[in-house]
């Protein structure tokens, strides 16, 4: 199953706070890259923080992995985890209406 993961930062965190995980925190990411969790990683543009794409069973089973991160055991970030399908609105294109 494919997922969009967002972290979210807790209410009142700090980069001063961020600061003693980061390290940690990318040997962390690198681990669920390697063991193919973690297909993809983001820098948000929009604010601080990670959007990833993750591969996982369940949308549990990825909410497990990413809570290991050390932020995140930290208590410092959550996680919005978002399942991701196929688009099929592809055929469209080809339906008798459209030709």
């Amino acid at each position: 199953m494919k997922l969009l993961c967002l972290d979210i930062p807790q209410p009142g965190a700090t980069p001063d706070q961020y600061q003693p995980h980061l390290l940690a925190e990318a040997r962390h990411g690198w681990q669920l890259y390697k063991n193919g969790i973690v297909r993809d990683i983001y820098f948000r543009q929009d604010r601080p923080g990670v959007a990833i794409i993750a591969e996982a069973e369940s949308v549990e089973a990825a909410h497990k992995a990413l809570a290991e991160f050390p932020l995140a055991k930290a208590g410092l970030i959550d996680w919005q985890v978002i399942p991701l399908g196929p688009f099929l609105n592809w055929e469209m294109l080809f339906a008798p209406a459209n030709a």
